[in-house]
């Protein structure tokens, strides 16, 4: 069905030789070293080594010492911030739902999260994107881009940013696009003044607060005035 922008919704050791020892009844304990043995220069009870060759001896431990504790420190340092990173990653694969607190909240009381920043152009007031996007009150979809997806995926809606002003796009669809980058997700929260308001619609009763997932897939400059046509799937 074609429609036009009046929408609804509009992370190797050292070896040290034992000593071999023998026992029997009719001779008394004895100890004969290995010929390969090799004598350990850096212990401490060595009687081969004089005082400046212990010395050093102990410094190098030391240093080694120090060295694994850094090494040891940053190594779980690094598992921390991978492992906070892993987490937030699984949690939103798994589609688990993120605290409210962990949210962003803007002056006109709507709330977003990033659950991943595009890397391609910003969207700013004028210009014209296609966006997927889920709507979703009290956890139950009733209105989709995505809908009939098959192959392609479903078929993106479209709008030029700023036309909520004009009534043409849901205020918080408009408003909560607004700073993303191409490729980005974000996740929102929309409050009844930026949503269906006091009327309602369908089955979103008054002052109803709404959620919406939305994926910006493309950017296009354009000056306002020019319908963009929407196709809902």
């Amino acid at each position: 069905m074609d429609l036009v922008l009046y929408h609804p919704l509009k992370s190797t050791p050292f070896l040290h030789s034992l000593p071999s020892t023998s026992f029997s009844r009719n001779r008394p304990f004895s100890t004969k070293w290995s010929k390969t043995a090799l004598p350990c220069v850096c212990s401490s009870k060595s009687s081969t080594l004089d005082a400046p060759e212990k010395n050093l001896c102990q410094q190098n431990e030391g240093r080694r010492a120090i060295m694994g504790s850094f090494l040891i420190a940053a190594a779980a340092f690094c598992l921390c911030d991978v492992a906070g990173a892993a987490s937030t990653s699984r949690r939103a694969l798994k589609g688990a739902k993120i605290p409210e607190s962990e949210y962003t909240t803007l002056p006109n009381g709507l709330k977003y999260y990033d659950l991943k920043v595009g890397a391609g152009a910003e969207a700013v007031k004028g210009s014209r994107v296609a966006v997927h996007y889920v709507a979703k009150w009290r956890n139950i979809t009733f209105m989709t881009s995505r809908q009939g997806m098959g192959v392609g995926g479903g078929t993106p809606y479209g709008f030029d940013v700023g036309q909520s002003e004009r009534g043409n796009v849901l205020k918080g669809l408009d408003l909560g696009v607004q700073g993303m980058r191409v490729g980005g997700q974000r996740l929102l929260i929309v409050p009844p003044e930026l949503a269906y308001g006091k009327k309602g619609v369908q089955e979103i009763p008054p002052n109803a607060t709404i959620e919406m997932d939305i994926e910006l897939l493309s950017i296009k400059q354009s000056p306002f005035g020019t319908p963009v046509k929407v196709v809902e799937g």
